[in-house]
């Protein structure tokens, strides 16, 4: 008899669950966040885009300015204003001449005393349906000591949180370790500079679990011994201890950042991410997220902050999401 009651009571919970349209569970979504992981690149610039697309109506500043915008809003970083960066750039052109040398964008930075400057590229775009945009950056240091850092690093290899780590990134960290380990084996001609690897060896942590197919010498140690010198390490993905004293300079002249990416508004992941985003914002402009796909601006916008959070999350910086939970207003309407 009591069973029967609960089972009684628990039916009627439903039936006013139902009556009432559901409007006693509220909508639940995650709003991924991410922080700056690097405190050495704290003060940025960003030059206006490069368009190399075949759309020449793309506006490079406002992709610029686009960004500019997404990248403050992100946790300890401080970003000059475009404005500001893009007249300074001419006076350092007039001053220093025009040119593209490797080592241009990073006198650059410290030129504005920035600790890096971003030069990033349109190389597709098109604001029809399905928009697509392609894009690239390049993050260049101010500092030459500081190199190239890949995707994987500062994750949690070899930890149980290993398993957490997105099967995308995943594929990224073991697909550049892969041709940073090939650089070394391929044929260099007597005035070509030795490859330099941005994966140290590093013999103190536990080498990531899933990054030992590419080391050869695991369980074989004819092999470990006669491996070339600066062979990319997985463990190089794991920073170092704190040091007594700073290590040596290496001076080099390439991007400590760089992400490449395109996006497309008839892709199910791109959409469905639009979709949490434009939810989480709050956005009450009339068309919802699909509107997204027909405003040039928020469709750049949207790219811009997905190419950022995804450069930095592949890098150690993404944290707990945040619960959203909302009862929305329509459910309440009759």
């Amino acid at each position: 008899m009591l069973r029967s009651s609960k089972t009684t009571c628990c039916l009627l919970l439903l039936l006013l669950i139902s009556a009432s349209g559901c409007s006693l569970v509220p909508d639940a979504i995650h709003d991924p966040q991410v922080h700056n992981p690097f405190p050495q690149l704290k003060r940025i610039a960003v030059l206006p885009f490069f368009n190399q697309s075949n759309e020449p109506t793309l506006n490079q500043d406002a992709v610029a300015e686009a960004y500019y915008g997404e990248l403050q809003a992100i946790l300890g970083f401080e970003v000059l204003p475009v404005g500001v960066t893009k007249l300074k750039w001419h006076e350092f052109n007039r001053q220093y001449g025009d040119s593209a040398g490797p080592d241009y964008f990073q006198r650059f930075a410290q030129y504005l005393d920035v600790d890096a400057v971003v030069v990033g590229a349109v190389t597709d775009f098109t604001p029809y349906y399905p928009p697509r945009m392609a894009m690239t950056t390049h993050w260049y240091a101010a500092n030459p000591g500081f190199h190239p850092i890949p995707p994987g690093y500062g994750l949690p290899w070899g930890t149980p949180e290993e398993q957490d780590i997105p099967r995308d990134v995943v594929l990224e960290t073991e697909f550049e370790l892969a041709r940073a380990q090939l650089k070394t084996q391929s044929p260099q001609s007597p005035a070509a500079p030795a490859p330099q690897a941005p994966y140290p060896s590093n013999d103190t942590p536990p080498a990531p679990a899933d990054m030992t197919i590419f080391d050869p010498a695991a369980g074989d140690p004819a092999i470990a011994g006669s491996l070339p010198g600066g062979w990319p390490d997985p463990t190089g993905l794991i920073p170092d201890p704190p040091s007594v004293v700073p290590p040596p300079m290496l001076a080099q002249a390439e991007p400590v950042l760089s992400h490449t990416r395109i996006y497309r508004g008839d892709d199910s992941e791109f959409t469905q991410k639009l979709a949490d985003t434009f939810y989480s914002d709050d956005d009450a402009r009339f068309g919802g997220w699909q509107s997204y796909l027909s405003r040039s601006d928020d469709f750049i916008r949207f790219c811009c902050k997905l190419h950022i959070t995804e450069m930095l999350g592949s890098r150690g910086g993404k944290h707990k999401s945040d619960l959203i939970l909302r009862w929305p207003i329509s459910r309440y309407e009759r």
